[in-house]
């Protein structure tokens, strides 16, 4: 009969994973906390008024909730240190990203679509040259950009705006959909052929109900990019086009006398609010769409 007993060996060898293990979770909730104190020290800010902020510690939770941070941070009532808000701001974000994401992620869905399934004469020279636009600086395009939408009519306006996000963000939506797509196998196009299908045929019955995890990671990609931007939005844009972001920045540094730091925590809280959403909802589709086309290609 089998000794089942265990050796000593055996026993600290148990004991050695079990200590490595809980001092990895020590580790990881000591960096985890080290991540979202700054978030933390935002929204505790946010909700206490300027007397305490003067007074108070800094890591402290408020004495007494207060939301008129956030009320002047989003309408922009005057209090005498505050007159602008960021919502008509916060609105030319949402009409500038949702356009330029579901433009952006369409056309780089036939992009990828026809450089992974449709062979033809260049297309490893096109989608190399597209590759090459995930590559250069948001620097070295604003003057070509700025020429080119002032000829087009759109210098200082929402469409033009979307237009310079859709241009900017085609090479990375090429690049996710063409990796996505190699993944699939040609025999599907090479059938759907023989059965008289076409080139949209194909894309709309095949390739695109077959698309959602690679979807959901450049719509979660594409809608950070936009709403986050700053540099696009104060070059290409004029008083009433400006996005969030560049009202958060006209807020921070528009302030006289007493510095509103709980209106400046709050108005960043405002910003900061959708992508955080974004993350929340899709963010473990994120990753699986981001692994879903790594096995060929």
């Amino acid at each position: 009969m089998a000794d089942m007993s265990y050796t000593p060996t055996q026993t600290g060898s148990s004991a050695g994973k079990i200590a490595l293990r809980w001092g990895l979770y020590i580790m990881l909730g000591l960096f985890a906390l080290f991540y979202l104190m700054p978030l933390f020290v935002m929204v505790t800010t946010s909700f206490k008024s300027l007397e305490e902020i003067r007074t108070g510690d800094l890591i402290s939770l408020p004495r007494e909730f207060t939301f008129d941070a956030w009320q002047t941070a989003w309408s922009g009532a005057c209090t005498g240190i505050q007159c602008e808000g960021v919502r008509p701001y916060f609105w030319n974000s949402v009409l500038i990203a949702i356009p330029a994401v579901l433009l952006s992620t369409l056309i780089g869905a036939l992009n990828g679509y026809v450089v992974a399934q449709w062979r033809f004469k260049g297309a490893n020279l096109f989608f190399a040259l597209m590759l090459f636009g995930c590559f250069i600086p948001f620097q070295v395009v604003l003057l070509p950009m700025a020429r080119m939408l002032g000829l087009m009519g759109l210098a200082g306006t929402i469409p033009g705006l979307i237009f310079v996000h859709v241009i900017y963000g085609l090479g990375f939506t090429t690049l996710f959909f063409r990796n996505y797509y190699v993944s699939i196998p040609a025999e599907l196009t090479k059938a759907a052929k023989v059965d008289g299908a076409g080139f949209f045929r194909i894309f709309w019955s095949i390739f695109l109900p077959l698309s959602l995890p690679i979807i959901v990671v450049t719509i979660i990609w594409q809608f950070t990019q936009i709403w986050n931007d700053f540099l696009f939005g104060v070059s290409f844009s004029q008083a009433g086009t400006q996005p969030v972001t560049v009202a958060l920045n006209n807020i921070v540094n528009s302030t006289t006398g007493i510095k509103a730091y709980n209106v400046d925590m709050a108005a960043a809280i405002i910003a900061a609010l959708p992508t955080l959403f974004v993350y929340v909802v899709a963010g473990k589709y994120f990753v699986r769409g981001l692994t879903a086309g790594s096995v060929k290609g």
